[in-house]
Order: C-alpha cells, then sequence, then structure tokens
C-alpha cells in the first residue's frame, strides 16, 4: 500500500528567491509584513542564510546575495528586474502591515480601471511587490 502523504509526483512550481543583503533581517522582515513562515532555513549570517518562505501557501525563497554565483540583490543593482504580486483578500490591511514593518509605498491601494484593487511597497531589500487582488 503506497503511503498518502508522500506525492507520486513532485509538483510543477515555480517560486521567486529573492537575493537580499542580510537574509536574517529579510525573513524577519517578511515575516512581520506578510505574516510569512520559515518552512526551511539553513545558514546564518555573514556566511549567508538561505530560507523557504511561505504566505498563505505561496512559496518564495530569501537567500543572501553571493556575487560570485551572480546573485545580486536590487541594492547592488541599483534595482530590481521583477516585481511580485501578492494577492490576498485584503489588500488594504497587507499594504498597511507592510508599511508598518517597514516597506517604503510606491502606490497606494487603490481601484484600477483593469479591474484590480491594487497599492506597491518597496521592501527594504529593493523588491518591489504589488499586493492586490482582482474586483470581481
Amino acid at each position: 500500500m503506497q503511503n498518502p502523504t508522500v506525492p507520486t509526483k513532485t509538483q510543477t512550481l515555480i517560486s521567486p528567491m529573492l537575493s537580499v543583503r542580510g537574509g536574517e533581517r529579510a525573513v524577519e522582515f517578511y515575516k512581520a509584513a506578510f505574516g510569512a513562515e520559515v518552512l526551511f532555513q539553513l545558514g546564518e549570517e555573514p556566511s549567508g542564510v538561505v530560507a523557504e518562505m511561505s504566505v498563505d501557501g505561496a512559496r518564495f525563497w530569501v537567500s543572501d546575495e553571493s556575487p560570485e554565483h551572480l546573485n545580486f540583490s536590487p541594492e547592488s543593482l541599483g534595482g530590481g528586474t521583477v516585481r511580485l504580486v501578492l494577492v490576498v483578500e485584503d489588500p488594504d490591511a497587507m499594504f498597511a502591515r507592510a508599511i508598518q514593518a517597514g516597506a517604503k509605498p510606491v502606490q497606494p491601494v487603490a481601484d484600477q480601471p483593469y479591474g484590480w484593487r491594487v497599492g506597491r511597497v518597496v521592501d527594504p531589500f529593493g523588491h518591489h511587490w504589488e499586493i492586490g487582488k482582482p474586483l470581481s
């Protein structure tokens, strides 16, 4: 008999890995800002942290930047090339929580003509987060 808790096939996922300066601080920020939980973590500063995190089941990774592996934080690059979209039931509350935790507002939460309620923050590590939900 097959164990029902062990998957028979690996699920295909795309999970961003955010390169940051100060991995331990980043883990704490994402916990405070988005209610993220740590699923896996190894390493410590100054040698580097790698952590898998989840916000209500939506997974992402955080890693100290490592120029020797061509992984640079937005702080090193002077900006990022990716924005993350965080879809939540109450974007206003999550936006306010992120600001309280140290994110900076880029665009306030508002209803958009394309059918979304969304706002954008930049976290202390240079990553931009659009926080919103579809209106219908």
